[in-house]
């Protein structure tokens, strides 16, 4: 079977189009309302989705994930639920590409071999795991490779260039650059070194670069793409899921109009 990742690469590296990733955290507000929203950010024009498995103890997630993340462990959320809400998601026609992002320990703990062989089997294809340095990570390449997944690193503004271009390189299918110093959540502007941090990046590789971490608004999210391939949103349709009050048409109206400023980039 063909990755889906690599198909819409190649495809909108090919038409000169932006990516518009929407994250998304299983399991909350509950499982059956989360893999619902999943399926309307698609219909909404999502290109690629992160869904997030829950995990106590994070490094990378800001205060609404991680709000989102307890409610979702609260209520007993488990590693084997990411996989058969994708079973479900896929049969009941979800099309789109998706990668996994989970912390390294629930994928140490239900196997990595047997987490790479059931991400395959369920249709995912790949995952982020934001607490999994390129040095610790040949185990679950490996395993990854014998499956055609990707496994995205992350690239921070404080990485340094050679760094930089060991990271770019051992990143499959594309780079992940962390906007900004901290963790996700919504902010008010774009850090002041992202344009010159993206250019030193885009000069060490020719993968697709999307963006992440406090992107929150249209506006936003234009001027991103504007200065890489795709962005990728997630606190803040976090913040529309918590006000939509199990409702889908204000999750909806949001993510189009983000994925209406995406286009305006192209």
């Amino acid at each position: 079977m063909k990755n889906r990742l690599t198909q819409l690469l190649l495809e909108t590296k090919k038409n000169r189009k932006k990516i518009f990733c929407a994250y998304m955290t299983l399991g909350y507000p509950t499982l059956t309302h989360s893999i619902q929203v999943i399926k309307a950010l698609e219909d909404s024009g999502a290109d690629l989705l992160e869904i997030g498995f829950p995990f106590s103890d994070p490094l990378a997630d800001g205060p609404t994930i991680q709000r989102a993340s307890q409610e979702a462990i609260e209520k007993g959320i488990q590693f084997q639920d990411f996989f058969k809400a994708m079973r479900l998601l896929r049969k009941n026609g979800l099309k789109v590409p998706v990668l996994l992002f989970s912390y390294f320990n629930p994928i140490f703990h239900y196997g990595v071999s047997r987490t790479a062989r059931e991400l395959f089997e369920v249709g995912c294809e790949g995952a982020i795991v934001p607490d999994l340095p390129p040095e610790e990570g040949r185990d679950l390449e490996a395993s990854f490779r014998k499956f055609n997944l990707s496994l995205v690193y992350l690239v921070a503004p404080t990485t340094s260039h050679d760094r930089m271009k060991m990271i770019a390189q051992r990143s499959s299918g594309f780079v992940y650059y962390v906007s900004l110093r901290g963790v996700t959540g919504v902010r008010r502007a774009l850090p002041h070194d992202l344009t010159s941090n993206l250019k030193v990046l885009r000069s060490l590789t020719n993968k697709p670069i999307l963006v992440g971490f406090g992107i929150s608004t249209p506006k936003q999210a234009r001027q991103v793409c504007r200065m890489s391939d795709g962005v990728v949103v997630g606190s803040a349709i976090l913040n529309a899921v918590r006000k939509s009050n199990g409702r889908m048409d204000g999750i909806k109206k949001f993510t189009r109009s983000l994925v209406d400023s995406v286009r305006s980039a192209e």
